[in-house]
């Protein structure tokens, strides 16, 4: 009964909600939500790093009616498949997009993204800049200079090893099991202490899947705990930020654990950005200050 409530309380997009749809890319089958709406200009939701599609949905209702609503699930999230060898690189991740936006055939596009989605994002619109047309990246810019320093202290040899050792652990681990979806919520209650019980329901129902035990696990790869050593070189991030022409908006929660941009001097880099710090946020500041994010949106737009 009481799971039952728990997914009636989570439903309060009680309304026609989007379809799911898929596309692959190199050999995976990914999932994207679409909320209607062909003919409107097009806009594209990139969730975060374990996170999932149905996080947008509070930007999707809010938007629907004005815009054409697509939001992905990145290989190894949600409803998308995981890689074989549980190593997922930005880019790649930047090629799932690409195939999106180009199977679609929408482009140009405005996107908005999250975490690890705008650092994606970002370099999307880097590489492609005459297919975005406005873009906004939600503490989207990676690891703060500082924590890359400190990161680089450490001789490659033993991040190496280190790495190794991390992957040989996940290979051998199984997805957590929750009991209920009660002990799923509880979960992301107490990973996330901004969001509201409504909020947490309803990331939590969209984001497990029923196991034939009968409990719960997150739908994300277990791999995504581990990254790899090294990304790309920071010049060519750097230069792939100095590429965007479109209109950028870089939105930061004054409480979250991310490095601000126009603090830390990264902002030199983009032509066309803005930072914007929202007040009594954190990391999930599309969530924390919905009214005013949603706001922020239409008067970008």
């Amino acid at each position: 009964m009481r799971e039952n409530r728990l997914r009636g309380m989570a439903q309060t997009m009680h309304d026609t909600g989007p379809t799911s749809q898929t596309f692959i890319s190199q050999r995976l089958r990914l999932n994207y939500e679409d909320w209607g709406g062909r003919g409107k200009p097009p806009l594209v939701l990139v969730h975060g790093g374990r996170d999932h599609a149905r996080s947008w949905d509070w930007t999707a209702k809010a938007l629907r009616e004005d815009y054409h609503v697509i939001a992905m699930d990145h290989r190894g999230h949600g409803d998308s498949d995981w890689v074989s060898d549980g190593v997922y690189s930005a880019a790649d991740m930047v090629y799932d997009l690409a195939q999106l936006v180009h199977q679609l055939g929408v482009g140009p596009v405005r996107m908005v993204a999250h975490s690890m989605g705008g650092n994606v994002a970002l370099r999307y619109a880097g590489a492609f800049p005459d297919m975005v047309t406005k873009l906004v990246a939600i503490e989207g810019l990676g690891p703060s200079p500082e924590w890359r320093e400190k990161q680089r202290a450490v001789p490659y040899p033993e991040r190496l090893a280190e790495w190794i050792g991390k992957k040989r652990k996940a290979a051998g681990r199984t997805p957590r099991k929750y009991e209920s979806i009660e002990a799923a919520f509880a979960r992301m209650i107490e990973e996330n202490a901004y969001l509201t019980e409504e909020q947490a329901r309803h990331l939590t129902v969209n984001g497990v899947n029923r196991n034939e035990d009968g409990t719960y696990s997150w739908k994300f790869d277990p791999h995504l705990n581990v990254w790899p050593v090294e990304d790309i070189g920071d010049e060519f991030v750097e230069a792939l930020w100095g590429a965007i022409t479109c209109p950028t908006l870089l939105l930061y929660g004054a409480d979250s654990w991310a490095s601000n941009p126009a603090k830390d001097g990264r902002i030199a880099h983009f032509k066309t950005a803005e930072v914007i710090e929202f007040e009594k946020a954190g990391h999930w500041l599309h969530h924390d200050q919905f009214d005013r994010f949603i706001a922020t949106l239409r008067n970008f737009f």
